[in-house]
């Protein structure tokens, strides 16, 4: 035993190593009495090496040895039995009486004849690391509360700007207009005013102007009384009634009819409606929402849209920029997705290659957001479990300049100019599509390069019933 606290003390080289390294060093002799320690365990401990010279590493009061806490001796120590310890996150005892969080790890010292003469112990100090890493998760939290709000994630300065609206627009009863392209996340945004305004408490109701008649749009909004028309044989009530003490959002406000323009300037006017079929008016209390990718001045400067309802909706306009023009948010929201889609299926992806993502920021995106949420839907069915690759992305993305199209089982591959139309759409056609498709409108919105109102504006035009019979 004397032989290694000799060495240890009398070779300069011994001594000069142990004093330049960082972690915390000392060593044993087989009775488990310290017989060298370094500055760096000084530090750690608040120990002299005078003061813990000739005492036992039990006055460190590990509390992670084997799984096991400290033992009471060396002789039930297991670095005996297996000659080491692998590094394990454990505590230990300070002078002062607190305890620190600290790594630590082993290694019994054999001489030439295979016998054990010594142990030698480095503790790494892991207070900083974990105030840093306590810091990096606040960091993160307060990064996720900047880059979120009602389920809208960004971080571009212009969706910034749109937050900004939204915290602002959300203090009062004020009527708004949300303005953008298909895709940007327009119910989004006004699932977001609603959720963190005063109307909270009470429903949300949403309407797709677009996907009814004018009769069957004024029933769903006003609602009927019984026999008000063929088919009514009881009373209904209406979306704005429902709505009541609420917010309701009407999608796809510029689809709406000069009928139904009239009748929703009365409900602005006057907060009352009138169900189908009957004279007496009722009073209600809600904040209208309304959301269209279509540019209503233009609308009304031809005479579609009412001049004084459209100035009635834009008294808070707020426009969602395409993703196009946030491709900043694209790695953000492409993690998000990837995360929705790890959720649902077992087989789980493990990111993005960069390869993939480069496609993604070099695309233009013309279905903004519900297009990229597709593309990764699209990548999970391909990737089985390994990293989303730019082979696992739909077509258009990895060759913007070519588009399959599909109609049942014929298939057609064009080159084409990318904002030029696909092909003349026929009522026949698009039922092919809706049938492939499985009756998803988005996807057939897809597929021929359309938005998902205008399948809708077909449909409706072409009297398709909104799901198959």
């Amino acid at each position: 035993m004397k032989d290694i606290q000799f060495e240890i003390q009398n070779n300069e080289f011994v001594k000069l190593l142990l004093e330049s390294i960082g972690d915390g060093i000392f060593v044993l002799d087989t009775h488990g009495t310290i017989i060298a320690w370094n500055p760096a365990i000084e530090k750690i401990t608040g120990y002299t090496f005078d003061e813990i010279k000739g005492k036992s590493c039990k006055i460190l009061n590990f509390t992670q040895c084997f799984d096991k806490d400290c033992p009471t001796g060396i002789k039930d120590c297991s670095i005996l039995k297996y000659g080491k310890v692998d590094p394990t996150e454990c505590l230990l005892s300070h002078k002062n009486g607190h305890l620190l969080s600290v790594t630590k790890n082993a290694r019994a010292i054999k001489n030439k004849q295979n016998k054990i003469i010594g142990i030698v112990e480095a503790v790494t100090d892991l207070t900083e690391l974990k105030n840093a890493r306590l810091k990096m998760e606040e960091a993160t939290r307060r990064l996720g509360e900047l880059n979120r709000l009602g389920g809208i994630i960004a971080k571009s300065r212009v969706m910034q700007n749109v937050f900004t609206f939204i915290k602002a627009s959300a203090a009062s009863d004020t009527t708004i207009l949300i303005q953008g392209d298909s895709g940007t996340g327009k119910e989004l945004v006004a699932g977001a005013i609603h959720s963190i305004g005063e109307r909270r408490k009470k429903p949300m109701i949403i309407v797709n102007c677009s996907a009814l008649s004018e009769s069957l749009l004024e029933s769903e909004l006003f609602g009927h009384i019984k026999g008000a028309f063929t088919g009514a044989n009881q009373n209904r009530i209406g979306r704005f009634e429902e709505a009541d003490g609420g917010t309701i959002f009407l999608d796809e406000i510029g689809e709406i009819t000069p009928y139904i323009q009239v009748k929703l300037l009365r409900v602005l006017q006057q907060k009352e409606i009138e169900r189908v079929g009957e004279s007496r008016k009722r009073k209600i209390d809600i904040r209208i929402i309304t959301a269209t990718n279509k540019n209503l001045k233009s609308l009304v400067d031809v005479g579609r849209f009412r001049e004084d309802l459209y100035y009635r909706l834009k008294v808070f306009p707020i426009f969602l920029p395409p993703l196009r023009d946030r491709k900043e948010d694209i790695p953000l929201l492409t993690n998000h997705f990837i995360k929705i889609n790890n959720e649902k299926v077992p087989i789980k992806a493990k990111g993005i290659a960069k390869p993939a993502l480069k496609a993604f920021m070099d695309y233009s995106w013309p279905g903004n957001i519900r297009e990229l949420a597709n593309a990764i839907e699209h990548a999970f069915v391909l990737c089985s479990g390994r990293q989303i690759d730019l082979s696992d992305l739909p077509l258009e993305i990895r060759e913007p300049d070519t588009i399959f199209r599909h109609f049942g089982k014929e298939k057609i591959s064009t080159s084409i100019q990318r904002n030029q139309p696909l092909y003349s759409l026929t009522k026949e056609k698009l039922i092919d599509l809706l049938h492939d498709a499985k009756w998803n409108k988005a996807e057939v919105a897809r597929r021929v390069g359309l938005s998902r109102a205008s399948i809708w504006k077909y449909m409706k035009k072409w009297d398709i019933p909104i799901q198959p019979q």
